[in-house]
């Protein structure tokens, strides 16, 4: 199947994310940042940020983690991800429960070196418990379509 405009919408089953310091820990010395803003509690609280807060890239874990996307009727083999984006509201911080839930936002397509070159925009909210968007974790994924144009 090629993408098309049918697909946005499409949404995943919500999921819950409980973060706690040992998360951010992990995630900080997985990418190898050593920012005390994500370890040390005594130096957190002298920043603005009053505590320890998660690295900005840290939602990819959250989605890789949860095992929670969405069925899609595409040929995964053709699928590559292109650019990640995160948009804050706020901080994540250890003792948050993030409400999460991924949905397809836009489908295009541009002109490459090659041809035609289709995309698939995923959007996963993250809300807190109160309803209130933390952070949209955005995928752009590129789709390839030389799978198609080989027949």
């Amino acid at each position: 199947m090629e993408l098309d405009q049918s697909l946005v919408g499409l949404t995943g089953p919500q999921f819950v994310f409980e973060v706690e310091k040992r998360h951010i820990r992990q995630f900080a010395e997985a990418i190898g940042d050593p920012n005390p803003l994500y370890v040390d509690e005594a130096y957190a609280k002298t920043t603005i940020y009053g505590g320890i807060i998660a690295p900005p890239s840290f939602p990819v874990a959250i989605g890789a983690d949860s095992g929670q996307g969405i069925e899609l009727p595409l040929d995964y083999s053709r699928m590559l991800h292109g650019e990640q984006e995160f948009i804050y509201r706020r901080p994540i911080r250890p003792g948050d429960r993030l409400h999460c839930q991924m949905k397809v936002t836009d489908v295009y397509e541009r002109e490459g070196k090659n041809g035609p070159m289709q995309f698939l925009v995923m959007d996963t909210e993250m809300k807190d418990d109160e309803g209130e968007l933390v952070v949209i974790s955005r995928t752009n994924i590129i789709y390839s379509t030389l799978a198609s144009n080989k027949a």
